[in-house]
């Protein structure tokens, strides 16, 4: 029921502003989603290695988040092996603002150990570093994570800067995640808090025009179109082999919400309707 232009593309952070959800309430909602109809659609529960303390036994797929940076893998790694049924499958883990990116890019070297087995995503800072760790990061192990927005105006990058990102990302060959924002399909201006917001569906189909060979500049037309069902003609009916390479560049994204990004791909006609029955049935069980 789910395409496979869409599957895994919603990584499930509950847990994160402005969802903020009480844990013992995400984590048997995360197991709903996981066993509903629209489940392909739904990625790992990312997690702050900072609250690894509150987490209770039982089966549990991680995306752990490290704010802190590399430092503080080693301990997280250790306190999650104490957790029955816990297992990570990805890292994200942020450049300190104090690191350089060939400073951060040596201690990631030195945990190379600790990082084998797992989807390792660094999270691009924005400003002058910038371009120092995508550089580093082209042709290396790790995949890029960028922040899409946030709990204030300032953190949402506009379109050209965000477009300048991707574009550097898909044109060295890094893979990348998006986390923070993304809350709705299609770019809009969220009607309480006036912020511009970036739609998933145009970061996806930007990553398909920069695979094409499209320039920054068109990356970013792309990013603000709002006409959400021309962007859902474009998705559509994208060959086999398109899908598979725009996925294989844009991983996922984190969302406080898996319910509406879906019923967003509902109402573009992108994802049979059918799903959102399963879906009422998760969200009041």
């Amino acid at each position: 029921m789910i395409s496979p232009l869409f599957a895994g593309l919603c990584d499930d952070a509950a847990l994160f502003p402005p969802g903020n959800a009480p844990l013992p309430d995400a984590v048997p909602a995360h197991a709903r989603h996981r066993s509903a109809r629209y489940a392909d659609l739904v990625g790992p529960f990312v997690f702050p290695v900072a609250r690894l303390d509150e987490l209770t036994p039982g089966p549990l797929e991680l995306s752990l988040t490290l704010p802190a940076g590399p430092a503080t893998l080693a301990p997280a790694l250790d306190r999650l092996a104490q957790i029955d049924g816990a297992t990570a499958v990805a890292l994200e883990i942020a450049v300190p603002a104090e690191c350089s990116a060939a400073e951060f890019f040596a201690a990631m070297d030195a945990a190379q150990t600790l990082t084998a087995g797992f989807d390792v995503f660094v999270e691009v800072p924005r400003g002058e570093r910038r371009g120092d760790v995508l550089a580093a990061l082209a042709g290396g192990p790790f995949a890029a994570k960028f922040r899409t927005g946030g709990v204030v105006a300032e953190a949402y990058p506009d379109e050209r800067e965000l477009a300048s990102a991707l574009h550097t990302a898909v044109t060295t060959g890094v893979p990348f995640k998006a986390t923070a924002g993304l809350h709705h399909a299609v770019r809009n201006t969220d009607p309480h808090t006036g912020f511009e917001q970036h739609g998933f569906l145009n970061v996806l189909l930007a990553t398909r025009h920069a695979l094409d060979g499209a320039d920054a500049d068109r990356v970013a037309v792309t990013l603000a179109e709002r006409d959400g069902a021309r962007i859902a003609r474009e998705l559509g009916d994208l060959p086999a082999d398109v899908v598979d390479a725009v996925r294989a560049a844009f991983r996922s994204f984190g969302t406080c919400s898996i319910l509406e990004p879906l019923e967003d791909l509902v109402a573009l006609h992108l994802v049979p309707d059918t799903v959102l029955a399963s879906a009422d049935q998760g969200a009041h069980a």
